[in-house]
């Protein structure tokens, strides 16, 4: 069976996975807290910007923010490993989930860190990083979080016109389905790995300020 990496994989196609999940580490790398906790007056937001390892590293560096880990959403295979998400068979993009406290750090500024951190306007794709794996997307968990992201959406689309970059944002944006999480060494993968891999890399166009809480 062959994949076209830079389109999404179909029912028929995709691989079967497996019912278990694949094991993580119950705790934190950088500060020891419990990664399947999530405390009382904490949210949880899902941000998918490419190659996950730099993107955690970068939320769990904001204050207010308990936790972070990364994994795979928006496809169709259960339980997916990560070769298998890199065969394009999956359906799944990587992706960062955060455990935040809204009176430290609000949603909206969460989702000024995504659209300031990344090119939303690469489809398939972050730089170098090539497939659906590496796609852009925001998978909300409310009502409130779902028009929140459209409205940001749109308003870097504007702020992007205003700079000459007249490309469409491609992000894609939907309420979360299923988060796996990835293998145990992906977690905190930059603080293992301080020398590894960051494919972070934004357009250097910034959100305008939002009033929505």
């Amino acid at each position: 069976m062959s994949s076209n990496k830079l389109q999404p994989v179909s029912i028929s196609q995709a691989l079967p996975g497996r019912e278990t999940a694949i094991p993580h580490s119950p705790y934190h790398a950088v500060n020891q807290y419990s990664i399947d906790n999530i405390p009382k007056n904490a949210e949880v937001a899902y941000f998918a910007m490419g190659c996950f390892w730099g993107a955690e590293r970068l939320f769990w560096q904001q204050s207010g923010v308990y936790s972070t880990s990364v994994g795979y959403s928006g496809g169709i295979t259960p339980n997916p490993t990560y070769e298998e998400v890199c065969t394009g068979l999956t359906g799944h993009t990587e992706i960062v989930r955060v455990v935040f406290d809204p009176q430290t750090i609000r949603y909206t500024d969460l989702l000024t860190l995504f659209w300031e951190n990344h090119d939303p306007a690469q489809g398939m794709r972050q730089g170098g990083d090539i497939g659906t794996q590496y796609r852009s997307a925001l998978y909300t968990v409310s009502d409130s979080q779902l028009q929140q992201a459209q409205e940001t959406r749109a308003a870097y689309q504007q702020a992007m016109v205003a700079q000459n970059d007249t490309r469409q944002i491609t992000t894609e944006i939907a309420s979360l389905e299923t988060f796996y999480f990835a293998e145990d060494y992906h977690q905190q993968y930059l603080h293992k790995n301080p020398a590894g891999y960051c494919g972070l890399g934004g357009t250097g166009i910034c959100l305008p300020p939002q009033n929505i809480n």
